[in-house]
């Protein structure tokens, strides 16, 4: 995933090394600085990021003299990488996805952006004219904030790489690009209404998810780094281990096991679920047990890192946070993730109460929210235990093929209820333990057991006389809860602009 920084408009670099000394842990053995006018970058990198052996590895950030001059910074994956370099003749070799993304931009210029609805992104490109491109991808997959005094623009991959200069701090908008005077320019935007040509055909839609789905794994995951897999015992953790399990037993022979995790408070659903998975898949299964005070003793360092005070996402990135930690101190580097099931085939409850004519909208309205919510968790509370996250279910074709279907295989009416998921666990249906498959969904929180102990413990430690106080300076504090953590959340970033970029889920997962 990796990181930068930038300032636009004068050459700073000893303000540019303290900025990046602030998101260090993204990258702390592989780093550097380098100026062209008229902006001076930062970037980081963890090993798995750089795509070499360690003797081959790079300066960073890139600097590219072919065909012309260009600086750049970039977090990010491009799932569609091996097909674009072999049409634009990129050759493999460490930082390649840079390169591919310079030369997208020496062909195309700001037209390069058709060519990556396959990708996560975050980055900025100087070139020999002394302009400048900075954007970030349609659904903010990839963390993005920005700042300004007077003539000079920052930017950073987290809120606190901005800290040392300012405090105030914005969102960069997803979809969006930047030019060198501080204009955003959208790129592209989700559609606002469901394609006129739906698909309806289960047993083809069935193929067609396992084939996205295969594709966007090979695509992703070469275990050149050593890998892991979460697995919290769900349908999307489930799917992913289970597809990976098979494509690590392939390169490397049937007795090889991919290592997987699990946590769970105590002997949670999760837990039990999981197991059921590591044995059906053989991987070799990692637990990581916890009890409520080490939820408690982590909050502090979770709300740090992940940047964000809504109740929903911290808890379950404070248990996200354990187990990537856990899988880090295994020796693992790259870990995939189940993370966008939800948002790509309707698996959120409260979209369940929608009529299916209403389905669309709200799966939109989900996916529209994830830049400041959900993606905060994928990037930063990996990130932060220098561990790359994969999510192959978080796949622009896959999402693209999913919002055509008709609304009926994304949550299919049965009785008075409706089965979410519905086609995705159909398609694999016989892949995995039944009772993993049509298990009702349950956030990650949910499953771990950390959601329901967190709010009952702020209800009762917390009083009543301070909770309403709290509420009538910060009207936007919603639960004793929240109140908790957005205590944590400006000691470490204020009461300012930085409370501004937290997205507050509006209703219970």
């Amino acid at each position: 995933m990796s990181g930068f920084v930038a300032i636009i408009g004068n050459d700073d670099r000893d303000a540019c090394k303290k900025m990046l000394a602030g998101i260090a842990h993204r990258g702390p053995d592989i780093w550097g600085t380098a100026n062209m006018a008229p902006a001076v970058v930062g970037q980081n990198y963890l090993p798995a990021d750089i795509g070499c052996p360690s003797e081959e590895r790079p300066s960073v950030p890139l600097v590219s003299t072919q065909p012309a001059p260009r600086l750049m910074g970039y977090a990010g994956q491009i799932g569609n990488r091996p097909a674009l370099c072999r049409e634009l003749l990129v050759p493999e070799g460490p930082l390649q996805e840079e390169r591919l993304l310079l030369a997208l931009y020496s062909r195309f210029g700001t037209k390069m952006f058709d060519h990556l609805n396959d990708a996560i992104f975050a980055f900025i490109i100087v070139d020999e004219n002394q302009n400048v491109l900075a954007a970030r991808d349609l659904l903010g997959i990839k963390t993005l904030f920005y700042a300004k005094q007077g003539q000079t623009i920052y930017l950073g991959s987290e809120i606190k790489s901005l800290l040392p200069v300012t405090d105030q701090v914005y969102e960069f908008p997803a979809g969006h690009y930047m030019d060198q005077a501080g204009r955003f320019i959208p790129f592209a935007s989700l559609p606002e209404q469901a394609p006129a040509t739906r698909h309806e055909d289960p047993e083809a839609c069935m193929a067609q998810v396992r084939h996205f789905i295969t594709s966007s794994i090979e695509d992703r995951i070469d275990f050149f780094y050593p890998t892991g897999s979460l697995l919290s015992g769900g349908i999307d953790s489930s799917v992913i281990a289970m597809l990976a399990s098979r494509r690590f037993k392939d390169k490397f022979g049937a007795q090889a096991q991919l290592p997987t995790f699990a946590l769970g408070v105590g002997e949670s659903q999760d837990i039990i679920n999981a197991r059921k998975v590591a044995q059906h898949i053989d991987s070799a299964h990692h637990e990581l047990i916890i009890d409520f005070d080490q939820i408690l003793a982590a909050l502090d360092t979770t709300i740090f890192f992940l940047e964000s005070f809504d109740p929903s996402l911290v808890r379950s990135a404070v248990s996200n946070y354990l187990i990537s930690k856990y899988a880090s101190e295994q020796g693992i580097e790259v870990l995939l993730s189940g993370e966008g099931g939800d948002e790509v085939f309707c698996g959120y409850m409260y979209l369940k109460q929608l009529p299916l004519a209403a389905q669309f909208k709200g799966q939109i309205d989900c996916l529209k929210f994830l830049h400041n919510n959900a993606s905060l968790r994928l990037d930063h509370m990996n990130q932060c235990n220098q561990v790359r996250v994969v999510a192959p279910l978080i796949c622009g074709p896959l999402l693209d093929y999913a919002l055509a279907m008709a609304p009926e295989l994304k949550q299919k009416p049965e009785g008075d209820e409706k089965v979410e998921k519905w086609i995705f666990r159909k398609t694999f249906e016989n892949d995995l333990p039944k009772e993993v498959v049509w298990r009702l969904k349950a956030e990650f929180s949910q499953g771990s057991g950390s959601a329901g102990v967190l709010p009952n413990h702020f209800e009762q430690v917390i009083d009543d006389s301070s909770f309403e106080n709290a509420r009538q300076a910060f009207p936007l504090i919603r639960s004793k809860e929240e109140y908790y953590y957005f205590k944590i959340f400006t000691k470490h970033f204020g009461e300012g602009h930085a409370v501004k970029t937290v997205g507050q889920w509006i209703t219970f997962r």
